[in-house]
C-alpha cells in the first residue's frame, strides 16, 4: 500500500513522483503512456478472451432471444435476452481478441439494386452502396449488420468496497451493453468513449462475471467507411470509492510556467469522507537537479455521493515549450490521500506548454512564431485492418504524415481514438478535433461534450470542429445551433478557438459564429472572401483532393484508373500544385488540410460505382505506399532537397510515342537525360513542378537536381525486365511481446537487376514462423475485391502489404513472402 508521507499530512504540500515524459521525436513505436496502477486504481487493459457471433437484425430468435417478445425491457436480467445470461453456452462462437472490426471481415456485394439508380445534373451516377465499400450492412442485410460480444471475468477478493467500470473507447454503432444479464447502458453513436460503472451489478460471491454487448451496425453515420464491432480499446477500472472520476484531472498550462490544474473528487459510498488532493508536476531536468516543486494541497470533506472540483496551482520556472519540432512534454499527477495517510487514488495526465493564435492577416502562430499550417484530413481505416487498427499501426501512419513534412491534422469527420492524440502529442502534430455531427440535440451535445472533457489537456489539439458541410451551415438556423455548440466549447475549454468545414454558404450561417472560418475546397473564393471578411481568421479545412491511381500514368475510365499525375480532382476541388501555389504565398490564410493522406475505404472518387470499393483522394493509398503527389509536398514542406521522377519507363507498345515526364524537387534547376542524351535543363518554378514531353524508347531516364549549378541529387527510371524475385522489409526490426504490436511489412517485385517492375500483379505468399501471426494483407488497388483476413495477395503495380502482430512470447518472427517462379523475401523479427 502506497503511503503519504507524515510531513506531506503536516505541511499539506505535495511533491509529486518522478516520472518524466520525455520529448518523442520521430522515434521507434512505443505505446503511449497510460496512467499507472496507482494506489487502489487499476486500468486494465479488457481487449483480450472475447468470443463473438452474428445476431440478426429482424429474428429475435437468431437474434439469441433479443427482441424475441415486447417485454424486451419488462424485467432487469433475464427478459435481455439468451446471450446476456451467465449461463448461456457460447462454445460455438469464435473467439478473439479485440479491438475488431468485423465489416472488414465480410466479402465485397454489389448493389442489386445499382441498374435502378439515376444519373446527377452532372451525368455522375452515385451508388449508396459504395459509400461503405460495398461491405453488406444496413437493413437489407440483416444476417451481417448485427454482432454481439461476450466475455466472463471474476474478480479479486480484494475488490471489495471498490468502484468497478466499464470503459469502452469506441463502438460501432449502436451498442446495448449487459453484465450478467442487467442493461447497463445502451449507447448511440460509434466514436465517443463509453463510461460505465458496473459495481452494483457485479456478482461478489466468486462467481463469475459475464459482459455481453449486442452491437448494431445497420445505420451508419458518415458516407464513408466505419467499420462494425468494439473496434477500439476496453478498459476494466477498479477504484476507491473515492476517485477521480473520467476526464476528472484538468490542466491548463501557460507559456509563463503556470499550471492550473482543477481536479474532481467523487465519493461513491455511504459515509462521508475527508480527503488530500494534491497535484504536482513532474518536471524533466537534467539529472543531478532537484525536479521537484510544491503545491498547496487541499484538504475537502465530501459527503455521501457528493462530488467536488478542487483548483491547484503548480510553477515551472523556464518551462520548456512544446512545438512542432520540439514536442516536449510534462506529466501532473494527481493524487487522494486519506485521513489515515495512504493514498486512495492517483491519475497521471501528460501535458504542454505552448501559445495558439489565429490572425485574420497573418495566419497562425504557434508560441508566437508564425507557422504554416501544412495539414491531412484522415479517416480511420487501413488496408488489412478496417477500422480496428492497431496503436502501433496508428503511430506507424502518422510518422509517414510527419516524414512528408505534416505539422498537423485533421481528424475527419469524429473524435479519433485516444491513440491517435497520443501520438501527435509526441510526434509534434497540431489536431483539429472533430465532432461527428453538427446538432445542439442532446446526444450531440452530449458528444461534443464527452469530445472536449476526454482531449482538452493534449497540446497538440489546438481548434474543436463542430461539423463539416452540413446543409444549414449557410442558414440563421445554422447560425443558431452553431452559437449553442460554441457557447459549450467555451465553458468547458475557453483555451481553444471553435472552427466549422464550410463548403457553401461562406457569409452567413456559421461563418460569423466560430473564431476560425474553415474553407472545403472552392479556392477560388478564397480571396473574394478574406476581402469582404477580412476580420475572420481562415483555413483550409479541406484542400486540394487530386485523385490519383499508385503507379498508374494513363486514364482508363472504364477500369476505374486515373493518372498519378497532379492533374486530375472532382468539380468542387483542385489539383494539389493549383491549392498549395495559392496558399503559400497567402499570409493571411493559416495553412490547409489536404483531402486526404491515406485512401479510405467507401466514397469510391472519381469512380462511384461498382467495383470501387476505395477513394483516391490519398497521398498515400490503403497501405500507405506513398503515391507521386507525396513527393511534391516532400519537396515544397520540407527544407531538405529533394528529387523525384516520374512516370516508370516500361511502355511496351508505345515506342517512339511522346511520354510526359514529371520532376518533383525544390531545387534550383533540373536536367533531364533519355539513354545518356539530355532533354533539356529547366528552373524549378517555387511551389510547381516541372515537365518534358520525350518520346519513348527503351532504356533509362534521369534526372538531375542542381544548386548554385552543382549537382545535389539524381533520380532515374529504367525500363525493367520480368519479375525475378520479392523484395520484403518491414518498418521496424523489433516488436514488443505484448500481442498487440504490429509491423507493416512491403512486398515488391523486381527483376533479376533489382528494378521495380511497374506492372507485376504476382499473388505473394506470406508464411509466418515464430511469435507472430499475420493479421492482414492489402496492395492499395481501389478496384480489388481480394479479401483483408488472408495470408497472400496480389502485387498491385509491383506492390503489397502484410501486417504482422506479435504474439505474448518471446523469441523472433520470421516472415518469407514467395511467389510462384520468383525468389523469395525474407525478413526477421525479434520479439521480446
Amino acid at each position: 500500500m502506497l503511503e503519504l508521507n507524515r510531513r506531506h499530512l503536516l505541511a499539506t504540500a505535495a511533491i509529486a513522483a518522478a516520472v518524466p515524459a520525455a520529448s518523442a521525436k520521430a522515434q521507434p513505436y512505443s505505446p503511449s503512456p497510460k496512467p499507472a496502477d496507482n494506489g487502489p486504481r487499476q486500468r486494465i487493459l479488457f481487449d483480450d478472451g472475447w468470443r463473438f457471433a452474428f445476431g440478426h437484425l429482424h429474428d429475435g430468435e437468431k437474434d439469441f432471444g433479443f427482441g424475441l417478445d415486447q417485454r424486451t425491457y419488462a424485467k432487469q436480467g433475464p427478459d435481455s435476452g439468451k446471450a446476456t445470461q451467465a449461463g448461456f453456452d457460447d462454445s460455438g462462437w469464435r473467439e478473439l481478441n479485440l479491438p475488431h472490426d468485423w465489416a472488414v471481415e465480410l466479402p465485397f456485394v454489389p448493389n442489386p439494386k445499382a441498374s435502378e439508380l439515376k444519373p446527377n445534373e452532372r451525368g455522375e451516377v452515385w451508388d449508396p452502396a459504395a459509400n461503405h465499400g460495398f461491405k453488406p450492412l444496413g437493413r437489407e442485410y440483416p444476417e451481417t449488420s448485427v454482432g454481439w460480444y461476450r466475455k466472463s471475468f471474476s474478480l479479486d477478493k480484494a475488490d471489495a468496497g471498490k468502484r468497478i467500470s466499464l470503459h469502452f473507447d469506441g463502438v460501432f454503432r449502436s451498442a446495448v451493453v449487459t453484465v450478467n444479464g442487467y442493461i447497463v447502458r445502451e449507447h448511440q453513436g460509434g466514436y465517443t468513449p463509453i463510461n460505465i460503472d458496473i459495481t452494483d451489478f457485479l456478482n461478489t460471491d466468486d462467481k463469475p462475471n459475464v459482459v455481453a454487448v449486442r452491437v448494431d451496425a445497420s445505420l451508419g453515420e458518415g458516407w464513408f467507411y466505419e467499420g462494425a464491432g468494439i473496434y477500439r480499446h476496453v478498459w476494466l477500472v477498479k477504484t476507491d470509492a473515492v476517485h477521480i472520476p473520467p476526464y476528472g484531472v484538468r490542466v491548463r498550462p501557460a507559456t509563463d510556467g503556470t499550471v492550473a490544474v482543477q481536479v474532481k473528487v467523487r465519493n461513491a459510498s455511504d459515509q462521508t469522507r475527508k480527503v488530500l488532493v494534491d497535484a504536482g508536476a513532474v518536471v524533466p531536468l537534467p539529472e543531478g537537479l532537484d525536479w521537484s516543486k510544491k503545491v498547496a494541497a487541499v484538504w475537502v470533506e465530501l459527503k455521501p455521493w457528493d462530488e467536488a472540483e478542487i483548483d491547484l496551482t503548480q510553477h515551472i520556472a523556464e518551462p520548456h515549450l512544446w512545438s512542432v519540432e520540439d514536442p516536449f512534454l510534462y506529466t501532473v499527477e494527481a493524487t487522494l490521500g486519506d485521513e489515515a495517510g495512504k493514498i486512495v487514488d492517483s491519475v497521471s495526465t501528460r501535458f504542454g506548454f505552448r501559445d495558439v493564435k489565429f490572425d485574420a492577416e497573418q495566419g497562425f502562430f504557434l508560441n508566437g512564431k508564425h507557422l504554416k499550417l501544412k495539414g491531412t484530413c484522415n479517416h480511420q481505416d487501413h488496408a488489412g485492418v478496417g477500422a480496428a487498427m492497431p496503436d502501433a499501426l496508428q503511430y506507424y501512419r502518422l510518422k509517414l504524415l510527419k516524414e512528408m513534412g505534416c505539422n498537423a491534422y485533421r481528424a475527419s469527420h469524429n473524435p479519433p481514438t485516444p491513440e491517435v492524440l497520443d501520438a501527435c502529442d509526441e510526434l509534434g502534430l497540431l489536431v483539429i478535433d472533430e465532432t461527428r455531427t453538427m446538432t445542439s440535440s442532446q446526444q450531440g451535445l452530449d458528444d461534443l461534450r464527452t469530445m472536449i472533457l476526454r482531449d482538452r489537456n493534449h497540446p497538440s489539439v489546438i481548434l474543436w470542429s463542430i461539423g463539416n458541410e452540413e446543409p444549414q451551415q449557410g442558414t440563421d438556423r445554422g447560425a443558431v445551433v452553431a452559437r449553442t455548440m460554441k457557447r459549450l466549447c467555451k465553458e468547458l475549454d475557453p483555451t481553444r478557438g471553435v472552427t466549422y468545414a464550410m463548403d457553401n454558404g461562406y457569409g452567413y450561417g456559421v461563418t460569423n459564429v466560430v473564431d476560425v472560418i474553415g474553407f472545403n475546397y472552392r479556392t477560388h473564393l478564397i480571396d473574394e472572401f478574406h476581402a469582404k471578411y477580412p476580420k475572420i481568421p481562415l483555413i483550409g479545412s479541406e484542400t486540394a483532393s487530386t485523385v490519383s491511381t499508385r503507379g498508374e500514368y494513363v486514364l482508363d475510365a472504364p477500369g476505374h484508373i486515373v493518372p498519378a499525375y497532379d492533374t486530375t480532382a472532382p468539380w468542387w476541388a483542385t489539383t494539389a500544385e493549383t491549392w498549395w501555389s495559392h496558399a503559400a504565398d497567402k499570409s493571411y490564410m493559416a495553412g490547409g488540410f489536404i483531402w486526404t493522406g491515406f485512401d479510405y475505404r467507401g466514397e469510391p472518387t472519381p469512380f462511384s460505382e461498382w467495383p470501387s470499393i476505395s477513394s483516391q483522394f490519398g497521398v498515400f493509398d490503403t497501405c500507405g505506399f506513398p503515391k507521386d503527389n507525396y513527393y511534391y509536398y516532400r519537396a515544397w514542406w520540407r527544407p531538405e532537397p529533394l528529387l523525384h521522377l516520374l512516370p516508370h519507363w516500361n511502355w511496351e507498345g508505345k515506342e517512339g510515342q511522346e511520354i510526359a515526364v514529371w520532376a518533383h524537387s525544390n531545387c534550383e534547376e533540373v536536367e533531364l537525360f533519355v539513354n545518356g542524351k539530355s532533354a533539356g535543363k529547366k528552373a524549378m518554378p517555387r511551389n510547381r513542378h516541372l515537365e518534358w514531353s520525350v518520346p519513348y524508347a527503351p532504356g533509362k531516364i534521369e534526372v538531375f537536381g542542381y544548386n548554385k549549378g552543382k549537382v545535389v541529387l539524381k533520380d532515374k527510371r529504367e525500363t525493367a525486365g520480368a519479375p525475378a524475385r520479392v523484395v520484403l522489409t518491414a518498418d521496424r526490426t523489433g516488436l514488443l511481446a505484448d500481442g498487440r504490436d504490429v509491423a507493416v511489412l512491403r512486398a515488391e517485385v523486381v527483376d533479376a537487376k533489382g528494378r521495380p517492375v511497374p506492372k507485376a500483379d504476382n499473388l505473394i505468399r506470406f508464411e509466418v514462423a515464430g511469435a507472430g501471426a499475420v493479421i492482414g494483407v492489402g496492395n492499395g488497388n481501389p478496384n480489388s475485391h481480394e479479401p483483408d483476413k488472408a495470408s497472400q495477395r496480389k502485387a498491385f503495380n509491383s506492390l503489397c502489404s502484410a501486417i504482422v502482430q506479435a504474439g505474448k512470447d518471446a523469441g523472433a518472427v520470421i516472415v518469407t513472402a514467395s511467389a510462384e517462379g520468383l525468389k523469395a523475401g525474407k525478413v526477421t523479427l525479434k520479439v521480446g
